[in-house]
C-alpha cells in the first residue's frame, strides 16, 4: 500500500509542475460528467513565421552594385529624357479632345525629339562617352526606344509636321490663318445661336463658306493636320446637324448639268444616226428615178 500511494503523489507532483506537457485538452475523467463522452483534443503543430522585415528586399536591391556601362553623363541624359517625357505626355492627355495635339504639345515634343537625338547619335559626349549603346541597346527590352516610338507614332500619324515650321518651334501661317478663321466662324455661331436658327444660318453663311474654301486648299496641298481636320469635322456638324443649315455648293451646278447631257446623249445619238440614214435613202433613189426617166425619154425618141 505504502508503495501505491508513493507512485499516486508522483503522478501528482508531476502534472502540477509541467502541465504544458498534457497541453490544455487533457482531461481527467474524474473532472467529467458521467453523461458527456470523453473528447481527446489533437493540437496541430506549430507552425513557422519568420520575422518579416519590409526592407529587406529594397535593402537588397539597394546593395547591389551600379552599371558600370552607364557613366554619368549618360546617367543625366536618362534623367532629363525621363522628365521630357512625362511632360509630353501629360500635354497629350488634355489634348485628346478636342484635338489640339500639334498646336499645345509642339514645344514639348521637340525637346524630347533634342534629347533623344543626343542619346542616340554617335557622337562622344563629354570624356568621350557615347550613350547609345548603354541606353539604347543594353537589353533586349529597349525601353527607351519603346517608349520614344510610341510617341513618335503619335506625332507622325497626327500629321503635325505639316502644321508646324521646320525648325518645330511655332506654327506655320496656314494653320494659324485657319485658327484665325475658324474662331471668327464659331464666334459668329455664339452670337446668333439663341433663338431661330435661320438668323445664323443667314448671317454666319459667308465665313462658313470661307472657312469651307481655305479647308479645300489645304487638303489639296496637303497642309492638314490632325487639329485642322478635328476643328472642321466638327464646326461641319455643328453647321448641318445642331442648326440644321444647309449650304449648297457651287459644284453641284456643273454636276447636274453634265449628268443631265449624259442622260441625254443617247436619244441625241438615235436621233441624229436616224437622220442621216434618212438622208442616205434619199441621196440613193434620186438617181434611179433620174435613169429611168432618161430611158423613158429615149423609147419615146425611138417612136418618134
Amino acid at each position: 500500500m505504502s508503495l501505491h500511494k508513493h507512485s499516486c503523489l508522483l503522478v501528482l507532483v508531476v502534472f502540477n509542475i509541467h502541465p504544458a506537457v498534457f497541453g490544455d485538452g487533457v482531461n481527467l475523467a474524474a473532472s467529467d460528467p458521467a453523461d458527456k463522452p470523453r473528447q481527446t483534443v489533437v493540437n496541430s503543430p506549430p507552425v513557422f513565421k519568420p520575422a518579416a522585415d519590409p526592407l529587406f528586399s529594397l535593402n537588397l536591391l539597394s546593395s547591389l552594385p551600379e552599371d558600370p556601362e552607364i557613366t554619368d553623363y549618360c546617367s543625366d541624359l536618362l534623367h532629363i529624357f525621363g522628365q521630357l517625357y512625362v511632360d509630353y505626355v501629360k500635354c497629350l492627355v488634355p489634348a485628346a479632345r478636342p484635338v489640339k495635339v500639334c498646336q499645345n504639345c509642339y514645344s514639348s515634343f521637340g525637346s524630347l525629339k533634342n534629347i533623344y537625338t543626343n542619346i542616340s547619335s554617335d557622337q562622344e559626349g563629354p570624356g568621350n562617352v557615347s550613350c547609345r549603346d548603354s541606353l539604347l541597346r543594353s537589353d533586349r527590352l529597349m525601353l527607351v526606344y519603346l517608349m520614344y516610338s510610341n510617341l513618335m507614332g503619335i506625332w507622325t500619324k497626327s500629321a503635325c509636321d505639316n502644321c508646324i515650321t521646320n525648325g518645330g518651334q511655332s506654327l506655320n501661317n496656314d494653320t494659324l490663318f485657319f485658327l484665325t478663321t475658324h474662331n471668327q466662324t464659331l464666334t459668329c455661331f455664339e452670337k446668333y445661336k439663341e433663338g431661330n436658327h435661320s438668323e445664323l444660318c443667314t448671317n454666319c453663311k459667308s465665313p462658313y463658306k470661307g472657312l469651307n474654301e481655305l479647308y479645300s486648299g489645304m487638303e489639296k496641298n496637303q497642309t492638314l493636320c490632325i487639329d485642322i481636320e478635328d476643328a472642321m469635322n466638327m464646326t461641319r456638324q455643328l453647321w448641318s446637324k445642331y442648326y440644321n443649315c444647309s449650304f449648297p455648293r457651287e459644284e453641284t451646278v456643273p454636276v447636274i448639268a453634265v449628268s443631265s447631257f449624259m442622260l441625254f446623249l443617247p436619244i441625241i445619238f438615235y436621233l441624229s444616226s436616224f437622220l442621216h440614214s434618212e438622208q442616205k435613202k434619199r441621196k440613193l433613189i434620186h438617181p434611179k428615178r433620174a435613169k429611168s426617166y432618161s430611158s423613158l425619154m429615149n423609147i419615146q425618141d425611138k417612136l418618134s
